[in-house]
């Protein structure tokens, strides 16, 4: 057996004496968790996790042993090369212009192994070899100008996929439908109708003793919302789950439930069919706010004007306003006279609001005792210039939303015959936001196009 065949083997005996110790120790913790342990168990499995730590010694100083007789063989080798006597010089007319690479003949050096004690060892015989390569290889070598581009090079340069930190699609929330009354939706049916009082009793003052007083009777109706079905589906390739090292049916149906929000949301606001109306279509309180040069102090009348006639007609107070990030936008941006904001985080004398930390979406500020929220998911493309958003103004608790539990499902077998997966997501959903229409009022008008900053 030669040197290098006595290594290898050492190698692969050191490997399997690791693996044992390794087992060994497995074997100790396993022990110790056995509710029937005793101690002469976990000496003897000791005991034999030690003897394997033995092993894994005995075989390192092996190896290292025959490692440290390879390299005094290799030292004695290059001694020998360079105490050589040189060879005569050729008598004839011709002479040598150039020599085999070094490393050309398989086994004789190891251009990696010199590399290594070049760099680390400061060998002097692998510095020279490696000089005599390059020298040798600038004479025979043609050279190719060689850069990123593939296949000029580009080819080992390959793009890093950075997988475990993809990049979600950014969504909107669903601010108005989580800020409405909710219900669960009720089983076996289609259409959820509520009864109620379309007119009602009378009372009046009794005109003299002993005669009739009032009769007024009370008429009824109902009014009704459909239950509708949203819902979404992503086919995918078997492959695709299974090759891909992160799980792309946890990506994509988290993706599908983030548009249902969005879905539904818009279903609260801006819905309008039968019995599926949503807030901005309710026949409730209309406020217009029309002017070519709006101002916030405007429309702040605007405001007030949409919560009296909420208290007005309804009789209730309205506890939500609801508008675009733009429109908020623009009233966190107006200044006084003075170049004051109006709206103040930190409680300014002047302030006609104060606000809260900075979002993109959801609670912002309280301004006229209500507490103010912005959605993306409002519509800035509304009115004759398809460029309005509009203001809700709500008394949230006479809305109601119905909603059923969302349903996220994965089915092979549909597509089983071209090897794809189909994954599916839905939910049922039904709005009252007309039990009570006089609870909304909706602030419209040219006063509410596209904001200047």
């Amino acid at each position: 057996m030669t040197l290098a065949q006595m290594i290898a083997a050492a190698q692969e005996e050191l490997r399997a004496a690791i693996t044992a110790r390794q087992s060994a120790q497995d074997a100790l913790m396993a022990l110790r968790n056995d509710p029937n342990l005793t101690e002469q168990a976990v000496t003897d499995a000791t005991a034999a996790r030690d003897a394997a730590d033995g092993t894994v010694t005995a075989r390192q100083e092996r190896l290292d042993s025959l490692l440290a007789e390879q390299a005094r063989e290799e030292e004695v080798a290059a001694l020998a090369e360079r105490t050589a006597p040189a060879a005569p010089r050729p008598t004839g007319g011709a002479r040598v212009t150039s020599e085999p690479e070094v490393y050309r003949k398989k086994g004789e050096n190891s251009y990696f192994r010199d590399l290594f004690r070049a760099q680390h060892m400061n060998n002097r015989e692998s510095v020279e070899r490696l000089a005599r390569n390059d020298r040798a290889m600038a004479d025979n070598t043609e050279y190719r100008a060689l850069t990123t581009v593939d296949g000029a090079g580009g080819d080992f340069v390959p793009p890093l996929w950075m997988v475990q930190d993809f990049i979600n699609l950014a969504r909107a929330g669903r601010v108005v439908a989580d800020q409405v009354r909710q219900q669960s939706l009720p089983a076996g049916t289609d259409t959820i109708s509520l009864p109620r009082l379309a007119t009602g009793t009378a009372t009046a003052e009794q005109s003299t003793q002993n005669t009739a007083v009032q009769n007024t009777d009370a008429t009824t109706s109902s009014v009704s919302a459909n239950v509708a079905t949203i819902a979404g589906q992503q086919v995918i390739s078997q492959q695709l789950l299974d090759q891909s090292p992160v799980n792309m049916d946890d990506v994509l149906l988290a993706d599908l439930a983030a548009d249902y929000a969005i879905k539904l949301d818009t279903f609260v606001i801006s819905n309008n069919a039968t019995n599926k109306v949503g807030l901005l279509s309710v026949s409730g309180n209309s406020v217009t706010y029309t002017d070519a040069s709006p101002t916030v102090g405007e429309l702040w009348a605007k405001i007030a004007d949409a919560i009296q006639q909420i208290h007005t007609n309804r009789l209730m107070p309205p506890d939500k306003i609801f508008m675009h990030p733009r429109r908020w936008a623009w009233f966190t941006a107006a200044l006084d006279t003075a170049g004051r904001p109006l709206i103040g985080a930190n409680n300014a004398q002047n302030a006609i609001g104060s606000s809260g930390a900075p979002t993109s979406q959801g609670w912002v500020a309280n301004i006229q005792g209500l507490d103010v929220y912005i959605d993306p998911n409002i519509p800035i493309n509304l009115g004759t210039g398809t460029n309005e958003d509009r203001i809700i103004v709500l008394r949230s608790t006479d809305t109601i939303l119905y909603e059923g539990s969302p349903r996220s499902e994965t089915f092979r077998e549909t597509k089983a015959d071209q090897l794809s997966v189909l994954l599916r997501f839905y939910n049922y959903a039904a709005l009252h936001a007309s039990r009570l229409p006089k609870s909304v009022s909706v602030i419209s008008g040219t006063g509410l196009v596209t904001p200047t900053f």
